[in-house]
């Protein structure tokens, strides 16, 4: 067997994860964990499984640097077993190694999409993938379609939010194509060797919060409390979208100046709704949003305004902020008219939630989102805020504790989510009309 060959013997953690034979792997590791290292042996064992043929490998990572470790693990690994040419890369950006039986090992950055958009290959690893956006997920996803390749992602939960974090504890229960793995950092013996009940360990967990050292040294995801849609799922909700020229397209917008501008573009097919494009600026006026929309989307083109139904903030369209309201600038330049009806705040979160359920009969959520829509995204906790590149999440108030604080949740960081309330009312209507003035939303 390779391991024997390599002179390595994985530990019990380790060797459930490298023995799996299916397609798709996440790891969520503690620091310090191996992660790398079984990366590396995993690609090593498939290699050697599969019969040594001529392969293409993929090492990607946020940016080049992030894929050093596992690049140097498979030169140490390869040379070893006296299968690496001298073929091989002195730098990183881009590196590639190959092999006697002509597989190439490459190294992707996800900074630049061309190089993850060439070719397909036979197998991925996934370099810090915590730290991947959900668009190259997706894009990675697709690679491997073309030859049934795999797939394997490994890396460290930051802050419990985002697409990853998701993804363990959907994969967590074996299935035929997909499993995750947790890999903690006690698993690493030869760093602590007293494994759980290492004297280091245990300092560090009476140093850290509890939900801060699940994270960092046991792999476990830990959301933060107080999200306001913590059901959205990147497995379930977000997917590739395509739309139909044959049916209607809803515009639905939240002005914005200082915050963002959000516009969203969807369609209503087969009772489900998906989201399908997106625009999401800051610092631009109505005015040049439209412009952008006429000169750049093609199903704008398509359309040239016919098919298309506009919904914007009741509150916001028919203000005159300028010389014209928003209102009348989309019927100045597009000859839309602007619908929207006024929503309160837990009355459309209420009515948004009932869409994110999945139907039981047919497995399918009630909306789907594309995977280019960001901004959307970002709000939901499942995407970097596409200004700044941080964690920025629509959610309630809470205390210390993590306690919910308020009746309604922070009005901040939901501008595309609350275009898409004004979408749904408007087309769906309300789930009730309430007697009493406070709704309460279902904290799920």
């Amino acid at each position: 067997m390779a391991f024997n060959l390599l002179d390595f013997r994985p530990e019990p953690k380790q060797m459930v994860i490298l023995e799996s034979q299916v397609r798709f792997k996440l790891v969520s590791g503690g620091e310090q964990a191996g992660k790398s290292l079984i990366a590396a042996k995993e690609l090593v064992v498939r290699h050697i499984d599969g019969g040594m043929e001529k392969k293409l490998y993929w090492l990607v990572a946020a940016d080049y640097e992030r894929t050093r470790a596992e690049f140097e693990y498979l030169v140490q690994d390869f040379t070893r077993l006296g299968l690496l040419t001298r073929d091989v890369s002195k730098r990183i950006d881009p590196g590639h190694m190959v092999l006697k039986d002509g597989t190439r090992i490459e190294t992707k950055s996800a900074r630049d999409p061309r190089t993850i958009a060439m070719k397909a290959p036979d197998g991925i690893i996934g370099c810090e993938a915590s730290q991947l956006d959900l668009l190259t997920y997706h894009k990675l996803q697709a690679r491997t379609g073309p030859k049934r390749g795999w797939l394997f992602m490994s890396g460290t939960m930051e802050g419990g939010l985002g697409w990853y974090p998701g993804l363990i504890q959907a994969w967590a229960a074996p299935g035929r194509e997909y499993q995750s793995f947790i890999l903690p950092t006690s698993s690493n013996t030869y760093l602590y060797p007293g494994g759980e009940n290492d004297p280091e360990l245990l300092r560090l967990r009476q140093q850290m919060p509890d939900d801060l050292f699940k994270e960092r040294f046991e792999g476990v995801p830990c959301p933060p409390s107080g999200l306001v849609f913590p059901e959205v799922r990147a497995d379930v909700h977000v997917r590739d979208v395509e739309w139909d020229e044959n049916e209607v397209v809803h515009l639905a917008e939240d002005p914005g100046y200082n915050h963002a501008h959000a516009i969203l573009a969807w369609q209503v097919i087969n009772g489900q709704i998906r989201i399908f494009d997106e625009i999401y600026e800051r610092g631009r006026t109505t005015e040049d949003l439209i412009d952008h929309i006429l000169a750049q989307r093609p199903w704008w083109k398509a359309l040239s305004g016919a098919g298309i139904r506009l919904v914007s903030d009741p509150s916001y369209k028919d203000q005159h902020h300028a010389m014209t309201s928003v209102a009348e600038t989309w019927m100045a330049k597009t000859g839309l008219y602007a619908f929207g009806e006024k929503v309160r705040v837990n009355e459309g979160t209420e009515r948004l939630k009932t869409f994110l359920k999945v139907d039981p009969l047919s497995g399918e959520p009630g909306i789907i989102i594309d995977p280019k829509c960001q901004g959307l995204l970002s709000e939901f906790g499942l995407a970097l805020d596409p200004f700044d590149s941080q964690q920025h999440v629509y959610r309630w108030d809470t205390d210390r504790e993590g306690n919910i604080v308020g009746q309604q949740p922070k009005d901040i960081y939901n501008d595309a989510i609350k275009a898409m309330i004004y979408g749904v009312c408007d087309v769906f209507g309300m789930v009730r009309r309430a007697e009493s003035s406070v709704i309460p939303v279902k904290r799920w």
